[in-house]
């Protein structure tokens, strides 16, 4: 009677066992979905993975062709595929800087160093980076310092002086601005 018990227990595990008979079928599916791929066009890959980046978020040139290094994709197929969606208006860099810089000022407050670096950092060329940043003028960066510092003097009351200029400096700082700005 004991053999029985436990024989209904794994007469249990084995109602689960078809389940892992199927796992090694659906994992042979997406093989067989990939294989179409290597053989595909790889220009029509590799549009399909730029259109899959940009519809996700706005993306630089360089982002674009580093996505398509990660997949493997041949430099030249690369960027003959970019150059097209260039010239079609799908990839403008300097459109780009621009939403990134207007986005990064208004969301935390950065300075034009601190938008540099970021700008930089997607893979902006120096120039176009350069016009963009020209744009932002020095009133307006001042007036965005003033309005971080009166934002952030509120949770810093009861504060010390000192303790609350040194905290202040720190985060005008790590926003890139700098050291001498006035507070006022």
């Amino acid at each position: 009677v004991g053999d029985a018990g436990a024989g209904d227990s794994k007469g249990g595990a084995r109602g689960r066992e078809p389940k892992s008979d199927t796992k090694p079928d659906s994992v042979t599916e997406p093989d067989s979905e990939n294989q179409p791929e290597s053989d595909a066009d790889p220009y029509a890959v590799a549009r399909q993975i730029v259109l899959r980046q940009l519809t996700m978020a706005p993306r630089s040139r360089h982002q674009l062709r580093q996505k398509l290094r990660q997949r493997n994709c041949p430099d030249d197929v690369a960027e003959a595929v970019l150059d097209r969606m260039t010239e079609v208006g799908l990839i403008d860099d300097e459109k780009y800087a621009e939403a990134l810089v207007r986005s990064k000022q208004v969301s935390r407050g950065l300075s034009k160093r601190a938008l540099a670096h970021e700008l930089r950092a997607k893979g902006v060329d120096k120039d176009t980076a350069d016009a963009v940043l020209d744009q932002v003028s020095p009133t307006e960066e001042e007036d965005r310092a003033k309005a971080l510092v009166e934002a952030r003097l509120s949770r810093l009351r009861g504060l010390d002086r000192d303790t609350v200029m040194r905290r202040l400096a720190g985060m005008r700082g790590r926003k890139g601005y700098p050291s001498g700005l006035s507070l006022q």
